[in-house]
């Protein structure tokens, strides 16, 4: 119970806040782990794989076909995927989640752009695929803080 009043009474994402700030607490590594785990990690590892098997590297162009569709389908989306996740942690209202996507989304997305470009295109080309999660999880912990930034 939190003030004053059940788990019942309270929306689902005040639930799921509540219950993610205790473990955060708690366990605060464990949970930052886990919860990175949990959204990119399948996230991305599933799209590594899926895009070497549309685009294996012996198909003409296929380094910059992998980039384009990285840059220009995945990214979006997981952009989207990322204010959405923050947007319910935090216990914000779908108005608030517009507002958001409208005051950030596309600034976001640019940057993205700029930033990633680069390393993913290292990545999906040159870093065996068995590190390419690893590989972007290493460059996210600078983009999050960025977005964080952003957030603000």
């Amino acid at each position: 119970m939190m003030s004053g009043y059940s788990t019942a009474d309270r929306p689902f994402h005040r639930v799921l806040l509540h219950q993610y700030l205790f473990l955060l607490k708690k366990y605060p590594v464990l949970t930052k782990s886990i919860t990175r785990l949990v959204f990119t990690g399948p996230l991305s590892h599933y799209f590594y794989h899926y895009l070497d098997k549309l685009i294996p590297s012996n198909v003409p162009y296929s380094q910059i076909k992998r980039l384009l569709l990285d840059r220009l389908m995945f990214a979006p989306l997981f952009l989207a995927l990322f204010f959405v996740v923050i947007s319910l942690l935090e216990g914000r209202n779908l108005k608030s989640l517009k507002d958001k996507m409208k005051t950030g989304y596309w600034t976001a997305l640019k940057m993205n752009w700029k930033v990633w470009t680069v390393f993913q295109f290292i990545n999906i080309n040159y870093v065996p695929a068995q590190f390419r999660v690893l590989f972007a999880n290493l460059v996210a912990l600078f983009w999050y803080a960025y977005l964080a930034s952003i957030k603000r």
